[in-house]
C-alpha cells in the first residue's frame, strides 16, 4: 500500500453557509472561481486575484449543478440546470434554457418537476455530458436518474439510465475510458469510451474505487495534472487523493461530515459541503456545514475541456 498524506483543515476558506454547495469551477482566463449552492439557488463567485473579500452571491430561480466554459465565448457558460442545458452570463447571472431534458409524456409524468440536474463534465470533443437525479426537496431519490450528453449542434442524446445520484465524472488522458458514480452504489467505475462517438460501453464496466469508509459514498471528484483523482467522499469528513489505480494516496480531513465537491484552480483545491443531513447526531458538523474550504495541494488541474456548440441557441 502506497504512504498516505494527510492534511487537516480547521478553518473555512469562506463561511458561505450552502444547503448544497456544489461544481466549484476556475475560469482560468479570469482567474475567478465559480460554484453553486443547488437546494438555495444562488450562483457564488470569488475574484482569486482579490480574494475572499470580492465574494459575490446572486439569486437565481432554478437550482444549477454543474457549469462549463463554452469554446469561443468568454462572457457566458453553459449549465445543467433543473430541467434541462442552458447559458448564464458570468457576470450578471442571466440565462436561458438552450435545450429542456423530458419529453412531452415525461412532462405530462411530472418529471420535471421532480427531477434535477447534479453534475457533469465535457469530453475532449466538447459534448457536455450531465447526470439528472429526483430533486431531494420534492422526491427521494430513486433510480430514475439519466446520465444525458449534449452534443455540439445541440442534440440531446440518453447515455446511462437508469441511475440515482449521479455524480463525478472524468476521462482517462488518452481518451478511451471515462469513470462515472452512481453515489449510491458507493463505486466509481470505469466504463470503455469511443472519443469519435460520445458513446460509453455499459456492458463493460469495472470497479475503480469503492469507498471503504462506513457511512461514506463518493461525491463529486476531478483530476490533477499527475492523473490522480481528488474525491469528496459525502459523509466520512474528508476528500482522498487517488493515484491512478485507485489507491489512496492522500487524505484532507475536515471540520464537517458532509463533502460534496472538490475543484482546482492554480494549485488550490476548493472544496464544497453541504447541510448536515443528521444534525442532532453530528452537531459538531453543523458548525461549518456549507462552507467552503481551500486546500494548497502543489499540483495543478488536469485542463478542463470546453463545451463546442456550432449550433446557435
Amino acid at each position: 500500500m502506497p504512504e498516505i498524506k494527510r492534511y487537516k483543515v480547521t478553518e473555512p476558506w469562506l463561511k458561505t453557509d450552502c444547503g448544497l454547495g456544489e461544481a466549484p469551477f476556475w475560469d482560468k482566463e479570469s482567474n475567478t472561481l465559480r460554484f453553486f449552492d443547488i437546494i438555495k439557488q444562488k450562483m457564488h463567485t470569488v475574484d482569486l486575484n482579490i480574494g475572499p473579500s470580492s465574494h459575490k452571491v446572486f439569486d437565481l430561480p432554478i437550482s444549477v449543478g454543474t457549469t462549463a466554459n463554452i469554446e469561443g465565448n468568454d462572457d457566458e457558460f453553459v449549465f445543467g440546470g433543473k430541467s434541462g442545458y442552458g447559458i448564464m452570463n458570468k457576470k450578471t447571472a442571466e440565462w436561458r434554457y438552450i435545450k429542456k431534458m423530458w419529453d412531452t409524456e415525461e412532462v405530462q409524468q411530472n418529471k420535471e418537476h421532480r427531477m434535477r440536474s447534479n453534475d457533469g463534465a465535457v469530453d475532449s470533443q466538447g459534448r457536455y455530458f450531465v447526470g439528472t437525479m429526483n430533486d431531494p426537496l420534492i422526491h427521494e431519490p430513486s433510480p430514475e436518474g439519466v446520465l444525458f450528453r449534449l452534443d455540439s449542434d445541440l442534440s440531446l442524446h440518453r447515455i446511462i439510465e437508469p441511475v440515482t445520484i449521479p455524480n463525478g465524472i472524468s476521462w482517462t488522458p488518452d481518451g478511451k475510458s471515462v469513470y462515472f458514480t452512481d453515489s449510491p452504489t458507493t463505486e466509481i467505475k470505469k466504463y470503455p469510451y469511443d472519443a469519435a462517438t460520445g458513446k460509453i460501453d455499459v456492458s463493460a464496466a469495472k470497479p475503480f474505487f469503492k469507498c471503504p469508509i462506513e457511512g461514506g459514498v463518493p461525491d463529486g471528484h476531478c483530476q490533477d495534472a499527475e492523473g490522480c483523482f481528488w474525491i469528496a467522499m459525502h459523509g466520512t469528513w474528508k476528500v482522498v487523493r487517488l493515484n491512478p489505480d485507485g489507491e489512496i494516496i492522500a487524505e484532507i480531513e475536515l471540520p464537517t461530515r458532509c463533502v460534496t465537491c472538490p475543484g482546482i484552480a492554480g494549485q488550490d483545491l476548493y472544496i464544497t459541503t453541504a447541510a448536515d443531513e443528521e444534525p442532532e447526531k453530528y452537531p459538531e458538523s453543523t458548525k461549518l456545514q456549507g462552507a467552503t474550504f481551500k486546500v494548497p495541494i502543489g499540483v495543478s488541474g488536469c485542463p478542463l475541456n470546453k463545451f463546442r456548440m456550432t449550433t446557435i441557441a
